[in-house]
């Protein structure tokens, strides 16, 4: 499936906005003295990086911290003077130091620590474990996609369906589809009845599922019916958005072709619309032939409806 970008609405802007300053309200990030102590919330980000890091210069903390080189400088210098840091010529490049916490640094810095550390189990005191689990995950997950963390060591994996997919893989379809090519609900009810007709009828000696999962979020899935005792249909392959490029979507169609061979199909056949550019191609580079094209109406929209086969 091909993304399609759009400027974020004036109603998503005041949602950030709106949050931006509960958030703030709620950490008291407005107080003069962040939590009730001397320092700003910029000095307590600097001392929490420093109490933290082993080998820091000046130079990272700008970069990372995004704070403006005469400011920082600034501010170390303030550090200095009272004793709470110290410069250190790095080894590999004398014209840097390392910036190095000192024990009168830490001790003004603990008190900080411990009130921010008490600050947050306050909030999260009051919540079922289930509502902090869901408030960790969102976090995380604003975390992710307005941020650039490592990729993980593995990009994602595979596993069979699990309970509570079935829905969530029919929500997103259904607004995917809606979100990237105007289909109407009807796409939704469709995927719904598919996914609910394969667990119904399932048989797991000539059919199969695979979910792909990164990071603990379902990020894609296909699915594998018998048609005939010779003819097995893939269906309703999906990846998401941000998770395209890592080659998820083949992977999924290898998957159905392999199982599909394993257990001695003659022919993987499948049914898609040419506006699927992405998926088309997937399709194509595996081996599949267009064998069949029809116009229709479905979903709200005029479509080109194709069948493509891969003789197995």
């Amino acid at each position: 499936m091909d993304q399609v970008n759009h400027s974020p609405s004036e109603e998503q802007i005041a949602n950030v906005r709106r949050f931006n300053r509960f958030y703030t309200r709620q950490l008291g990030l407005l107080a003069e003295g962040l939590l009730d102590s001397e320092f700003s919330l910029s000095e307590a980000r600097v001392l929490f990086e420093l109490a933290h890091r082993e080998t820091l210069t000046a130079t990272d903390l700008g970069r990372e911290l995004g704070l403006d080189a005469g400011y920082l400088s600034r501010m170390l210098k303030r550090f200095e003077q009272r004793g709470f840091l110290k410069r250190r010529p790095l080894a590999q490049d004398a014209r840097q130091s390392r910036l190095v916490l000192t024990e009168v640094g830490r001790r003004a810095f603990e008190p900080l620590n411990r009130a921010s550390r008490d600050q947050v189990a306050r909030l999260l005191t009051p919540l079922a474990s289930t509502e902090r689990e869901k408030l960790v995950s969102a976090m995380a997950t604003v975390e992710r996609l307005l941020g650039s963390p490592p990729e993980p060591k593995v990009p994602y994996v595979l596993r069979p369906l699990r309970v509570g997919d079935l829905g969530w893989i029919a929500h997103r379809q259904g607004l995917l589809y809606n979100q990237e090519y105007g289909w109407d609900e009807t796409y939704e009810a469709l995927v719904t009845q598919i996914l609910a007709e394969f667990v119904n009828r399932f048989d797991p000696r000539s059919e199969a599922s695979w979910v792909a999962e990164r990071e603990g979020e379902v990020v894609g899935s296909v699915f594998l019916v018998r048609e005939t005792e010779a003819i097995a249909r893939l269906r309703l392959l999906y990846v998401e958005p941000a998770a395209r490029g890592l080659g998820i979507g083949r992977r999924l169609v290898d998957e159905c072709i392999a199982f599909a061979r394993a257990k001695n199909y003659r022919v993987l056949t499948l049914w898609t619309n040419d506006v699927l550019v992405s998926a088309r191609r997937i399709y194509q580079a595996a081996g599949f032939k267009l064998v069949k094209e029809e116009r229709h109406r479905s979903f709200g929209k005029d479509l080109v409806g194709q069948t493509w086969n891969l003789d197995l």
